[in-house]
């Protein structure tokens, strides 16, 4: 294609949803106010907008999202003014969810991009998984009305519960919650630990569980 047909073809699209998916890896977000987001994720900018960095985890409500694979923390930067903001992470696909009011999902605190400051939000960690994944396994619940955007490597399958999961590949939940299990039949092979040995066991009638194709924090 020439120059023209590639600006045209790869140029930002019009909606009146303030968040939106450019592309399979790219947010686009319309601010007008204030949205928080992963640090970091930022990778262009329009308008009058500023970034500040959330220093406080007082009560573990507003501050660092704890990253299980290094245990160090991974900090929330609150996005203010107006303007449109594009947001990617690490070539993760993004995926957007509008929750009503009193409608919540938990997400794995690595795969939150960004969300509405209107939803309220509250972090913690499964300390139970310290043993199978370095720094435990902290998460995010989020509860609406809002949207909040998601990442995943490669296309997520949802499932209903009852269902068990790899620590590793699971990415959010609602409407249900773990109970950790270990498999002690799965011995260590070769001096290296199974992650399989640790499952998140997810049972009820309803809710949902998402997953992705691929392991993190192993």
């Amino acid at each position: 294609m020439n120059l023209d047909e590639f600006t045209a073809e790869n140029a930002p699209t019009d909606s009146a949803e303030p968040f939106q998916r450019e592309n399979s890896y790219t947010l686009d977000v319309d601010v007008d106010g204030t949205v928080m987001a992963k640090a970091g994720s930022m990778v262009a900018f329009t308008g009058d907008v500023s970034f500040t960095g959330k220093a406080s985890a007082e009560g573990g409500i507003t501050g660092f999202l704890k990253e299980a694979a290094t245990g160090e923390g991974t900090p929330i930067m609150a996005v203010e003014g107006q303007g449109h903001v594009y947001f990617a992470d690490d070539g993760k696909k993004v995926q957007v969810v509008e929750l009503d009011a009193g409608e919540s999902i938990t997400v794995n605190g690595e795969d939150v991009l960004a969300f509405e400051e209107s939803l309220s939000y509250e972090i913690s960690a499964i300390d139970s998984l310290a043993g199978a994944l370095a720094g435990g396994f902290s998460n995010v619940y989020l509860e609406g009305p809002g949207y909040v955007a998601l990442t995943t490597h490669g296309d997520p399958i949802v499932l209903e519960p009852p269902v068990a999961t790899d620590p590793s590949a699971t990415v959010a939940w609602s409407g249900t919650s773990p109970d950790v299990e270990v498999n002690r039949s799965l011995s260590d092979m070769i001096g290296q630990e199974s992650g399989e040995r640790y499952q998140m066991r997810f049972d009820g009638d309803g809710g949902f569980v998402v997953v992705q194709p691929r392991e993190e924090h192993v």
